[in-house]
């Protein structure tokens, strides 16, 4: 059998119901790296939709390191991280209840993304000369798996122990387009390195297109406490996929010498704002990066970010050949966060490991094919250290 790799992002589950989190909640404790104590009532997610049971599950690895997820999405709820001073932090956006979730106008918050992660073009391919059609709901394209996504599926859960679980979720042939019986199998472990790694499996049983992703936000200073622009970010690529004005990438081009090269720590907000015609596209950024093959624990470093107010460092390893970098540029405040503020125009920074948008329609883009027989395998660490 043959073994597709592929890889992406990473989350995992806190032990017990009362944390500490880090969130702020007004805006007058923005300035305590929001921090603040609050409990994440599991209670809350204790509901049945679609005739299944979602739960809250929690992790915490030896070192203090906490995480909370819901299978509902396959959501990461909450990543408490120690700062630079030994303070847990909360540094992924999520909501109180899987009611905020579902009401929520921002579907993608912590969420497990499939079948296929980013835009396909008016939501179309061809498979093995067939043509498909997916939902439409991004404009006249298809986004992060269509109207019905698996961020809105409710996954079967099993907690082996206090640091992983799996989640399942059978993708039924032409949900939302998509050919194939899908099976996929999502791990979520909480090491003792204070890494959050995500491992990814699926098989079907027609030829299909698959790629998985996840869609945490992140603010390294803490959930709530405000702008995300000053965290220095390094980007391991030398090229990225400029956009048309429906994000649909036009093609490959080298970042140096544009408000995209982040191949030296740089400010998210120093050249944001530069009148540059990619980033009125994407009003800001929202653009696929080409790894450039950066080694580290085994696989591509794709990433370091460093929060400003906490010192928390994120690194980002993954075996997937792009990674999304979006700004939080549709952000609107429309959402109350767990912490009680709510979700502010780029309070947080998504960091999507992938393949390319709209890869099925792109024959020098690397295939995101899945063939009968083959596996599709996945994995992505998330590492959190302190500066």
């Amino acid at each position: 059998m043959k073994i597709i790799k592929h890889l992406v992002l990473s989350g995992i589950l806190i032990s017990s119901i009362f944390y500490t989190a880090c969130n702020q909640t007004s805006k007058k404790k923005e300035n305590d790296g929001g921090l603040a104590s609050m409990k994440l009532d599991s209670a809350n997610f204790d509901t049945t939709i679609n005739n299944k049971k979602v739960k809250l599950y929690y992790l915490k690895n030896n070192n203090g390191m906490q995480a909370a997820i819901t299978n509902l999405g396959g959501r990461i709820v909450s990543l408490l991280v120690p700062d630079s001073s030994g303070k847990l932090i909360d540094v992924v956006d999520g909501f109180a209840s899987a009611a905020n979730y579902q009401s929520s106008t921002e579907p993608y918050f912590g969420a497990t993304i499939g079948r296929y992660g980013n835009r396909i073009a008016k939501g179309k391919f061809t498979i093995d000369g067939k043509n498909y059609q997916s939902s439409l709901n991004n404009g006249v394209n298809m986004l992060h798996g269509g109207k019905n996504g698996f961020q809105y599926q409710v996954w079967d859960a099993q907690q082996p122990n206090d640091q992983t679980i799996v989640l399942k979720y059978l993708s039924k042939d032409m949900e939302e387009g998509f050919p194939g019986n899908l099976n996929v199998k999502v791990t979520y472990q909480l090491t003792d390195n204070n890494e959050v790694k995500m491992d990814y499996e699926a098989t079907t049983d027609k030829n299909t297109i698959v790629n998985l992703t996840n869609h945490a936000f992140f603010n390294l200073n803490g959930e709530g406490s405000g702008t995300i622009l000053n965290h220095q970010l390094q980007i391991f690529a030398n090229e990225y996929t400029p956009v048309d004005s429906t994000l649909i990438p036009t093609g490959i081009a080298p970042v140096k010498g544009t408000p995209f090269d982040f191949t030296t720590l740089t400010k998210i907000g120093d050249r944001i704002n530069t009148d540059n015609q990619q980033l009125k596209n994407g009003h800001g950024y929202d653009h696929n990066y080409i790894l450039n093959g950066t080694k580290g624990l085994g696989m591509t470093h794709a990433a370091t970010v460093i929060g400003d107010k906490t010192g928390i460092v994120m690194d980002v390893f993954t075996q997937e050949p792009g990674m999304q970098f979006y700004s939080g540029n549709f952000m609107q405040s429309k959402n109350k966060l767990k912490g009680g503020a709510t979700d502010d125009f780029r309070t947080a920074f998504a960091l999507e490991t992938q393949h390319y948008p709209d890869s099925p329609n792109h024959p020098d883009f690397p295939s995101t094919q899945l063939n009968v027989g083959d596996v599709y395998k996945t994995e992505s660490i998330y590492k959190f250290s302190t500066k």
